[in-house]
């Protein structure tokens, strides 16, 4: 679980949310799931999987009222800064629109372990 704040640098909104990762073993396979304050709900989650260090996670949405496919990219998962990017399709896949990067640091607590 990670929780995220941040400010929407054009109209200087402020974000704030979780995100909760369970790993199912018998499908061998994750589902995020997303919540925010704004709406105060848990989503359904996107579902994926690791390959050779790349998560790909997908799930079907509604953005400005119409249908799109909603993509979530992880790499760097070992690393230090984890990249994460998001990415919207209205032709049901065949081209991607990228609408959120992050670059991200992992936080050590007082212990000197991961957070």
């Amino acid at each position: 679980m990670d929780e995220l704040t941040a400010v929407n640098l054009t109209d200087r909104t402020q974000i704030e949310g979780l995100t909760l990762r369970l790993y199912n073993p018998e499908a061998a396979e994750w589902s995020i799931y997303w919540a925010n304050s704004r709406t105060g709900a848990i989503g359904t989650p996107q579902k994926g999987h690791f390959v050779n260090g790349r998560g790909e996670f997908f799930d079907r949405d509604v953005f400005d009222g119409k249908p799109v496919i909603v993509r979530y990219v992880w790499t760097g998962g070992s690393t230090p800064v984890p990249h994460f990017e998001q990415a919207f399709s209205a032709d049901d896949g065949k081209t991607w629109e990228t609408n959120w990067i992050t670059d991200q640091t992992r936080r050590t607590d007082k212990a000197g372990g991961e957070t």
